[in-house]
């Protein structure tokens, strides 16, 4: 299994939903789940959080400069 740092940034692969995993819920059944916040909205509206499950999930690494 993969391991996710909290706040890298990530990308669902299913739907493209690119923010910060935030927090990183482990369910009895097994199933993993990330929390990840996207980029704040013009007029500073912060959008809601989603879950997303561990496997769509993959981090993108920084662009070097």
């Amino acid at each position: 299994m993969k391991e996710i740092k909290l706040g890298s940034k990530v990308r669902d692969k299913v739907t493209g939903f690119v923010g910060i995993a935030t927090a990183r819920t482990e369910f009895l059944n097994g199933c993993i789940q990330y929390s990840v916040q996207p980029k704040v909205e013009k007029g500073n509206k912060v959008p809601e959080e989603i879950a997303v499950d561990v496997g769509s999930l993959e981090m993108i690494k920084p662009k070097k400069i």
